[in-house]
């Protein structure tokens, strides 16, 4: 019997492209970087990243090694409005993390502790996946915008470095329900609370 469906990829091919991807994320950024681009450099035609990769977005974050695509997750916690939604966002980050996903995001942000291009390509990630979506969805609008979405990521930021990678006491072992309401508050001022 004759099999059906995609027929399987050329590993080496596939890592080639990531290879490409990962050197064109890293010197030139999300935006800056092309399918075009990459598949010239890997020695591709475009259609075969698109066909190994979908979208750039899902070549991105194949190239940066993501566990989870948190862009996916903040249309649903945003979708209550903002009221609310700092300790829905604690609540669900904490949850990932704390289940074996965040074995391999801790080793993600280790490896962007001691490589720059690994370092932009994940401040990239964080400003397109994360503090853009969560812009859009909120439907934030308004001068101080960038300022707040950015403050919401270094929140979010410290605790992942404070409680899994450096792994401070009492941080680190407290449970969720007790650091939702803290984290989720500071979270919330930072999007709603008036500026000084």
């Amino acid at each position: 019997m004759a099999r059906t469906g995609r027929r399987p990829g050329n590993q080496d091919t596939r890592e080639a492209i990531l290879k490409h991807a990962r050197d064109a994320f890293g010197e030139k950024g999300y935006e800056g970087a092309s399918i075009r681009q990459i598949a010239t450099s890997a020695g591709v035609d475009p259609a075969l990243v698109h066909h190994y990769f979908g979208s750039k977005e899902q070549l991105f974050l194949a190239a940066l090694q993501v566990p989870i695509d948190p862009g996916t997750l903040i249309p649903g916690i945003a979708a209550e409005g903002i009221d609310g939604f700092g300790e829905r966002l604690v609540r669900t980050f904490l949850g990932v993390w704390d289940s074996p996903t965040g074995t391999a995001a801790a080793a993600l942000i280790r490896s962007a502790v001691q490589h720059d291009w690994v370092a932009r390509m994940l401040r990239d990630f964080l400003m397109q996946r994360i503090l853009k979506r969560i812009t859009t969805e909120l439907k934030l609008e308004g001068p101080d915008v960038p300022l707040r979405v950015t403050l919401v990521g270094s929140q979010m930021m410290g605790l992942v470095f404070a409680r899994y990678i450096f792994k401070v006491e009492p941080l680190a072992s407290a449970p969720p329900e007790t650091l939702v309401p803290w984290v989720g508050g500071t979270i919330q001022r930072y999007l709603t609370d008036p500026l000084p």
